[in-house]
């Protein structure tokens, strides 16, 4: 027996040796990655962490708020196009966008301290490390640190130092070891007020901007609330004062609510959707520009629906019969606690984002209902899988229909993105045949295709348009208005005020909002009705 397994333990070793030659692989190893030097406690004070990812008021915040624990922090630009030809230079073929331009970013930034600061490779290597998020999942997200190890190899980086960011087992070493950052409840408190604060300063951006009257005075007023918030983080201040001040620079913003805009919320893969660059085309700006007011997704609601997963698993495993003693089981633990503790932090992180919200003026903004939009997706797709944003695509969908919540949605994501492609291209189809008054456009990302992206967004955006208009013809009909006669009131020109919703136009809903035989002069710009005829 033993005889027979030598002899073909020496087979096989031949014909790896015969096909290796054959391909020219002759000598050569497949890829290594070595143990990097650690970040202790006592570079603490010399090293700079580099990262970016999100859009870029959650970048600045961010670096503000670990500013203030006493690091060392430098947020990246966002991503260009430059950053996707270093990507594509260094990095493997065949990658989606992501790790391309995050990975291409870094170099860009790294060539920039050598090429042009003047700094040595070692001082590189040895002061600056970079922050990036890591998971496991059915696309190729799990494998991206060694991604970025090879091209920083590549361009001439060997060393540096990664960070990886496990959405479940916290912060280490991408290749072993813990980290030197304290990952203690004043890191996560931090943080946490970062995301808050730079999803609500977004969602009031996103809601005035469309329908301001001086072009720019929005982000002029965003700019200076980010200092203020910064400073804020930096000096680690209470924020009850700075949210006030900056509520008043946003409310001295002149709008005009009689802007006929489609309303249109962007979902898709999380990175694609959440870019403000090159990524996804600028496809932000690029509807505003167009004519319509963008609804974008928080990063709030990717904290929620991690701890629904956890909820939602942990149930499943509690009626399992006997003890579930996987990795993650359940074995030795108390279930029950662990439900109300997901529980109190859901509930927790709903107050305070309410309370940012209602001190800076975002008025009428709800976080997503995360049972919600397991409910109705669940008959679409298991909401046991996990891969991307899951079954919430779906359900975002459904909801943006059923509640007629925005007049268009479009799913961005790389191309080839197997996760949300899967769900945009396979399962909404059968939701668009359900629900035949859903506008819904599925895009796909590669860097070089923007002209051919532009084109099926506008194509797709004059239904959008005409939705608007017929919601605000149905709403100037039942209200007993003409265009002419509709009434004026200085309190529909607040730039921080939400009408009630009644359908997904804004212009619409200030009609509703209107009271029955308000009498005044309130008419809406022919030019602009005339835009979406």
């Amino acid at each position: 027996m033993a005889t027979e397994k030598k002899k073909l333990e020496d087979e096989l070793r031949l014909f790896q040796e015969e096909q290796e030659q054959a391909l020219g692989l002759a000598g050569k190893h497949q890829w290594f990655e070595p143990v990097p030097r650690r970040f202790l406690a006592k570079d603490k004070g010399t090293t700079t962490l580099l990262f970016g990812g999100l859009t870029m008021v959650h970048d600045y915040l961010v670096e503000g708020a670990l500013t203030g624990l006493g690091y060392r922090v430098k947020h990246m630009d966002c991503p260009d196009s430059e950053s996707l030809r270093f990507g594509k230079e260094f990095g493997n073929r065949g990658q989606c966008n992501p790790t391309y331009f995050t990975v291409g970013n870094l170099i860009k930034y790294l060539n920039h301290l050598r090429d042009v600061e003047g700094k040595s490779k070692e001082e590189i290597i040895g002061n600056y490390l970079f922050v990036t998020s890591g998971s496991c999942g059915p696309c190729r997200f799990g494998t991206y640190v060694t991604e970025y190890r090879k091209a920083l190899r590549d361009a001439g980086f060997d060393g540096f130092r990664v960070l990886l960011f496990q959405q479940t087992n916290g912060l280490k070493q991408a290749s072993g070891g813990e980290s030197a950052l304290q990952l203690d409840t004043s890191f996560f408190v931090s943080f946490l007020k970062a995301v808050l604060l730079g999803d609500i300063l977004n969602a009031l951006g996103y809601r005035i901007r469309p329908y301001e009257v001086e072009k720019g005075s929005t982000d002029a007023a965003l700019a200076r609330c980010k200092q203020f918030l910064y400073d804020a983080l930096t000096q680690r201040k209470r924020l009850i004062l700075t949210l006030i001040r900056c509520r008043k620079e946003l409310q001295a913003v002149r709008v005009d609510r009689t802007k006929v805009r489609p309303k249109v919320s962007i979902i898709g893969e999380f990175w694609a959707m959440t870019t403000e660059g090159d990524g996804n085309y600028q496809l932000q700006r690029f509807l505003e520009n167009e004519g319509a007011e963008v609804e974008v997704q928080s990063v709030t609601a990717w904290i929620l629906f991690l701890i629904w997963a956890g909820r939602y698993d942990t149930r499943k495993r509690i009626s399992l019969r006997e003890a579930d003693s996987g990795h993650h089981g359940l074995k030795g633990k108390n279930p029950a606690l662990r439900l109300r503790m997901l529980a109190l932090a859901d509930r927790g992180i709903r107050a305070i984002f309410q309370t940012y919200a209602r001190l800076i003026g975002l008025r009428g903004y709800h976080l997503p209902d995360m049972e919600e939009i397991a409910r109705v997706a669940h008959e679409h797709y298991n909401n046991q899988l996990r891969g991307g944003e899951g079954h919430m695509e779906v359900g975002k969908l459904i909801l943006n229909v059923v509640k007629r919540k925005v007049n268009m949605t479009i799913s961005v994501k790389p191309f080839g993105c197997m996760p949300s492609s899967g769900v945009s291209d396979g399962v909404q189809s059968l939701i668009t045949e359900r629900y035949p008054d859903a506008i819904f456009l599925p895009i796909e990302t590669t860097g070089d295709g923007a002209i051919n992206v532009y084109s099926r967004v506008q194509m797709m955006l004059f239904k959008a348009k005409q939705a608007a208009k017929k919601e605000l013809d149905e709403a100037l009909t039942k209200k007993g208005f003409t265009e002419e006669t509709l009434p004026r009131r200085s309190k529909y020109t607040d730039p921080l005020r939400a009408s009630r919703h009644v359908v997904a136009c804004t212009a619409a809903n200030t009609v509703y909002d209107i009271p029955s035989g308000f009498s005044g002069r309130f008419s809406f710009r022919k030019r602009d009705v005339e835009n979406v005829n």
